[in-house]
């Protein structure tokens, strides 16, 4: 069961890093419908990390990063929690 939990963390972990990516790659393309409904799904998904990261870091010289530190804090996040998660399964 631990190992299941875990698993499941990190792969969520790992399709909010994908979807990230390919909403960073949506804006390389000036053909994106936003209203596709693919697009919008994405959109509202990634939307509550990469709003508050956008406030804490700017755009430097027209390049936004944040999604760069977005990922980084998702990692971040993961390596903690997954860390949290074993260290309380195992002790149960």
């Amino acid at each position: 069961m631990s190992v299941f939990l875990i698993s499941l963390v990190n792969d969520a972990l790992q399709l909010l890093t994908l979807l990230i990516v390919v909403r960073a790659v949506f804006t390389w393309i000036p053909t994106v419908d936003y209203e596709h409904p693919l697009v919008r799904t994405i959109v509202k998904i990634t939307d509550p990390i990469l709003k508050p990261v956008r406030r804490l870091v700017p755009p430097v010289e027209g390049l936004d990063l944040s999604p760069l530190a977005a990922i980084i804090l998702l990692w971040l996040a993961g390596f903690i929690l997954i860390r949290v998660l074993a260290a309380v399964l195992a002790g149960v």
